[in-house]
């Protein structure tokens, strides 16, 4: 391990960089067996954030080096970690998972220190505001809310498979397909969102799956709100703020902005993975080229990196 700093999911999905046919079942509210809470009064949060960082880039290389930039896109890179198999960015943190199943996070600068948050057996990594979640390998979802030395809180124990943080959401899919998440307090009520996707992804108010068929499903608003068919075939979907990403089963990358039914923009092709993040917008290449925009959707692309297999891209604010 290294905990040096010299000079990448998504997934969210996770981000991540980290997705029902026509007769879908509308979302219905229920709680499951597998909340570590049993309380069943709504509770409320608002919404953190991590403290405010300059826009950040992350890319995970070939070779298990995760680096990091902040600032402009052409500025230094940051060897943050090695032996790494996952990165996530957000606000002022950097988090790792590396190869032995170990989760580590840091605050401040990049050449801040690492706290190890889980020591083993995590799959997944996932960051949000002041939130941090796991996805262990024994299918538990946990969460934890405030500073780094947080107690975790099982969210959910039903052999999960994917887990998704956004605001004060938490979503999580099920090995069934079954595709839930909750908005408020670490114990509020599991919501039922789709009974058969095969990816999740959230931001804001917004609430997207990839079905089993491959349709591209997004709401917006209230868990209860209507979905919108956006695409198909499609092997990945991104959020955040405004934009919604997609990349094809060809390796198309699209993205919109705007409303559901906005048009959509073709921005790249022969992409293995897509970053959304503020107003930048960053592909892997099937080359493992990272390149990044930002700006409007037709802005010039600049190459950040080579010999890359993840991407993971922060407004500063998320």
């Amino acid at each position: 391990m290294t905990t040096r700093s010299a000079t990448r999911p998504g997934l969210l999905l996770l981000g991540a960089g980290l997705a029902c046919a026509a007769g879908l079942l509308p979302a219905v509210l229920g709680t499951t067996s597998a909340s570590a809470q049993s309380s069943t009064q709504s509770q409320t949060r608002e919404p953190a954030q991590a403290a405010v960082a300059p826009p950040r880039i992350g890319v995970l290389k070939a070779g298990g080096d995760a680096l990091v930039k902040e600032g402009g896109l052409s500025a230094n890179w940051v060897l943050e970690h090695d032996g790494v198999i996952q990165v996530a960015l957000a606000g002022d943190r950097i988090g790792v998972l590396t190869g032995d199943g170990k989760a580590w996070v840091k605050e401040g600068g990049l050449s801040a220190n690492w706290v190890l948050e889980h020591d083993g057996g995590v799959k997944q990594l996932a960051l949000s505001g002041d939130r941090i979640g796991v996805l262990t390998a024994d299918g538990r979802a946990w969460v934890k809310e405030g500073g780094l030395s947080a107690n975790w809180v099982l969210e959910h124990d039903g052999r999960v498979k994917q887990l998704a943080l956004s605001g004060d959401r938490i979503g999580v899919l099920t090995a069934d397909g079954r595709a839930w998440v909750k908005e408020g307090g670490l114990s509020t009520n599991w919501v039922l969102e789709h009974d058969s996707a095969k990816r999740l992804a959230l931001a804001g108010d917004r609430i997207g799956v990839i079905r089993a068929d491959g349709v591209a499903l997004v709401k917006e608003g209230g868990l209860s709100a209507n979905w919108v068919t956006e695409n198909t075939a499609v092997k990945q979907l991104v959020l955040a703020g405004n934009r919604i990403g997609v990349v094809r089963g060809g390796g198309e990358a699209l993205v919109k902005q705007g409303g559901l039914s906005a048009s959509w923009v073709t921005e790249n092709l022969n992409v293995l993975e897509l970053a959304l993040a503020g107003d930048r917008i960053g592909v892997v290449k099937v080359t493992g080229e990272a390149l990044v925009k930002e700006g409007p959707l037709n802005a010039r692309w600049v190459s950040e990196n080579a010999g890359v297999i993840q991407i993971a891209l922060s407004s500063g604010t998320d």
